[in-house]
């Protein structure tokens, strides 16, 4: 069972666990949080302990860090969620001036991306193309009855696919990508989907960030990333909902 009452500095580790592993790909040990959180290792260790308890981090057999289990993702999403009023400020809930520097500047590459392209499904494909460069997922989106789909190399290049089974496992969903698109047409501007919640490829371990948007197709286009649980949320989330509404804007005029 889910405790979701926790304390502040719970929520502040297990918030720094979620990013210290987006940014390093290795299990986040008690040495390195105390000397961020200027506290002791035992204070820290028995703050973990509870944050496992929990449900919200995990330690791997093979070393004494924690990673963040798919709960404490959804928990750390939702709470991104949260603290943006609207939509439209969803990407100023980056943490760091970095973070916020490179969203901005991401914005700019996929304005001048879509805004460029004289065809509605030149600027999709732009669009998607830009995500995988900004991101380093998997990018998809609908044109019309069709699923367009980019940096299938790009996603394998990530840590987590060195195992063989990962892979087949994504190489599953992705076969049944467009139909479960069809079928569960998510109806928020913006839908994640992380790990075990995604209704196919359950054992896949990645996560489906995607936004929706209106375009001459359809009023139902999707645009997103696929990658896997351990990535920066906050960028990736604000890039893809950025994406679906500079399509939407763009495409209106075209």
């Amino acid at each position: 069972m889910i405790n979701m009452n926790l304390t502040k500095r719970q929520e502040e580790i297990l918030f720094a666990i979620i990013e210290e592993y987006a940014e390093l790909a290795t299990p986040v040990g008690s040495v390195t949080l105390a000397k961020l959180f200027n506290v002791s290792s035992a204070t820290i260790r028995s703050e973990m302990a509870r944050l496992e308890d929990f449900g919200y981090i995990a330690q791997p057999h093979t070393s004494a860090g924690r990673v963040p289990t798919d709960a404490g993702y959804r928990h750390y999403v939702n709470t991104l969620a949260e603290q943006a009023s609207d939509s439209d400020k969803i990407h100023q809930i980056a943490h760091s001036p970095d973070e916020e520097h490179g969203t901005d500047r991401g914005n700019r590459v996929l304005e001048v991306r879509i805004s460029s392209q004289p065809r509605a499904d030149f600027a999709i494909r732009g669009a998607v193309d830009s995500l995988v460069e900004l991101t380093g997922n998997l990018g998809l989106a609908t044109i019309g009855d069709q699923l367009y789909i980019s940096g299938i190399a790009r996603l394998f290049t990530q840590p987590e696919f060195l195992d063989h089974q990962r892979v087949q496992a994504v190489a599953k969903l992705l076969d049944n990508l467009e139909p479960w698109l069809r079928e569960a047409a998510p109806g928020q501007p913006l839908n994640i989907f992380i790990g075990q919640e995604n209704p196919i490829g359950k054992a896949s371990q990645v996560s489906l960030i995607i936004s929706r948007f209106r375009s001459p197709y359809s009023d139902r286009s999707y645009i997103g990333v696929l990658g896997p649980t351990r990535q920066n949320y906050a960028k990736v989330m604000s890039l893809v909902l950025r994406a679906g509404q500079m399509l939407e804007e763009a495409l209106a005029l075209k």
